[in-house]
């Protein structure tokens, strides 16, 4: 298993829909091997497939929950539906969300509280579930990553303009960007197991 540089927002392969993976090859074990492995090293709650630069439709998740699901886990052509997102605006303290692919920043985004998710794993077997809370936000970050979207796309228009400011000041928004997890710095500054970020 080898970790794997996460492309930053403003690389093509983070902006574009994935596809579907075809046939499960010793490559796509090698990728789903090596993505666990680079979201571990990057304390990362989850991550798609586009963001260590692959467009495939897989990603992986580490994240306890209350839904009998194991908390470590990987999905391959998923398909995630949500319930629709609460009315309102979201709460800064409560629901403001991280991604690996835009390193470092939290910006608040309102969710469905619950997501039913369906693919297969590398072994081709069905995966079935229904995630809830948190974990339900995770299957919903990481199936927009599928199809093209960072959750910086969602954001309501006064934290967008927020965030636009903040990827320019980084200089980001360019190809070619990337972190290297367990060599870089941690850019979350994590130094415990539980604090996660997508």
């Amino acid at each position: 298993m080898t970790v794997r540089p996460i492309v930053i927002t403003g690389d093509p392969v983070l902006h574009r829909r994935a596809v579907p993976v075809e046939e499960i090859t010793e490559q796509v074990r090698t990728l789903v091997a090596d993505m666990v492995e680079t979201n571990r090293a990057a304390h990362g709650a989850g991550l798609a497939a586009p963001q260590v630069g692959v467009g495939l439709r897989v990603f992986v998740w580490a994240m306890g929950n209350d839904d009998g699901v194991p908390p470590e886990g990987h999905i391959i052509n998923p398909f995630v539906r949500a319930s629709k997102a609460p009315e309102g605006h979201p709460d800064p303290d409560e629901e403001s969300e991280g991604c690996l692919s835009v390193p470092g920043e939290h910006f608040p985004l309102r969710r469905g509280e619950r997501a039913a998710v369906s693919g297969i794993d590398v072994d081709g077997n069905p995966v079935e579930f229904v995630a809830t809370g948190w974990f339900a936000r995770c299957m919903q970050h990481e199936y927009d990553h599928l199809n093209g979207f960072l959750y910086l796309d969602r954001l309501e228009e006064s934290w967008g303009r927020k965030a636009r400011k903040v990827v320019k000041r980084h200089g980001w928004g360019l190809p070619g960007g990337s972190w290297m997890p367990g060599v870089d710095p941690d850019p979350f500054g994590h130094d415990d197991e539980d604090e996660r970020d997508l």
